[in-house]
């Protein structure tokens, strides 16, 4: 794992988190400018589940308070996480229906972009589309496919995860619209994925798996969903099936430059 500056606050005896004030502000800079820019752009299960999860503006959330919202649609919980942890502990979590959400937030430098995924990320970009059973049901059996996979094919499984939850675009009949964490927690990539810039590729679970990325740049190609019902049928196919083939036909070409070292 890489290092990071960042450490995840731990509850008091209670279970309670107590924030500094400076770090309230800057969730509230967060959650307001970004529920402005995903209007008319967030799929509606992501809207529902906002206000499912009814988060507040002026506070970083306490994560029972998410809790008692996931456990009462989908059986979810979030789990309290440092701010880095291994790929086996994020399937184990994954796995029993725990989301994992480093207690950190990121400092007002790195308003606009950061590496790590913190609080925000987690609970404003995630937590609403676990209050979604289709979506709920996928990310749960990604998990449990994590826990069986070599390394080498939980590189597949990555991308699989990074073009769908974290990047996914999804066809409404209002649209297209968003569904992928990483996108609805970053105002820029929330106006560039819905853009003509960036390739909209129908989605096909293989290509994806056959798509590298980068995390650190906007992404060059999005693939989109007919409907959001399709991550709950896909999660009743052979999606290991796929990561065999995926392996053996190799990679496509990257669509962007590499990483300056």
């Amino acid at each position: 794992m890489k290092s990071t500056q960042y450490l995840a606050r731990e509850p008091d005896e209670s279970g309670f988190i107590r924030y500094p004030e400076r770090e309230h502000q800057v969730w509230n800079t967060l959650i307001t400018r970004q529920l402005d820019v995903i209007q008319h752009r967030a799929c509606q299960e992501y809207l529902d589940g906002i206000e499912q999860l009814g988060l507040p503006l002026e506070r970083i959330p306490q994560l029972g308070e998410i809790n008692r919202v996931l456990e009462s649609t989908t059986g979810w919980r979030v789990a309290r996480v440092p701010a880095l942890i291994p790929f086996q502990t994020f399937f184990e979590l994954l796995a029993s229906k725990q989301f994992p959400v480093a207690t950190f937030i990121r400092t007002p430098e790195e308003l606009d972009y950061l590496q790590e995924p913190d609080i925000f990320h987690e609970i404003f970009g995630h937590c609403p589309m676990l209050t979604n059973p289709w979506f709920a049901e996928f990310t749960h059996t990604y998990g449990k496919l994590g826990l069986k996979t070599t390394k080498e094919q939980r590189v597949y499984l990555a991308r699989l995860y990074w073009l769908t939850i974290e990047f996914g675009l999804l066809d409404t009949p209002a649209g297209r619209r968003i569904y992928g964490g990483g996108i609805l927690s970053s105002p820029k990539e929330t106006l560039y994925a819905l853009s003509n810039e960036p390739e909209h590729q129908a989605f096909d679970a293989l290509e994806a798996m056959r798509t590298p990325y980068r995390i650190d740049i906007l992404q060059p190609v999005y693939f989109v969903l007919p409907e959001l019902k399709r991550l709950f049928e896909l999660a009743q196919e052979d999606i290991m099936a796929l990561v065999h083939q995926a392996m053996q036909l190799g990679l496509h070409a990257p669509k962007f430059p590499p990483k300056a070292a």
